[in-house]
């Protein structure tokens, strides 16, 4: 079957840290860019971060860039974002979700294996 399996979410107090992994399940990641979304119930959900399988490329909306790092282990199938300084506008529901093109792209379009997700709650 495949799937993508998000883990590593949980409550941290603003200033935490955590990192969220993103592994994939019965397929590699092949030439394709794999992204992080990450939606707020009740808003539109928005691309935090992205990187390239081909070149390992990354991309990062402002609001978290310096904070956030996105990293692919192409040997364990998994991509991982470590968040640092956390602040209570962090906190939602994230998704990783794998692109049909090598670039990164926080459109949804090119789109294909989504997630289902791991909640981020920053609060003290």
């Amino acid at each position: 079957e495949v799937q993508l399996v998000e883990s590593g979410g949980g409550l941290v107090q603003p200033g935490g840290s955590l990192t969220l992994s993103c592994a994939a399940a019965g397929f590699s990641f092949d030439d394709n860019a794999i992204v992080w979304f990450r939606q707020v119930p009740g808003k539109e959900r928005e691309g935090v971060s992205c990187i390239s399988s081909r070149d390992g490329s990354t991309y990062y909306r402002d609001s978290v860039k310096g904070r956030f790092t996105i990293s692919i282990d192409n040997a364990k199938k998994t991509v991982y974002l470590q968040m640092n300084s956390l602040n209570p506008g962090d906190t939602a529901d994230y998704y990783c979700a794998t692109s049909i093109l090598p670039q990164c792209t926080f459109d949804d379009y090119p789109m294909d294996y989504w997630g289902k997700g791991t909640r981020v709650t920053v609060s003290s």
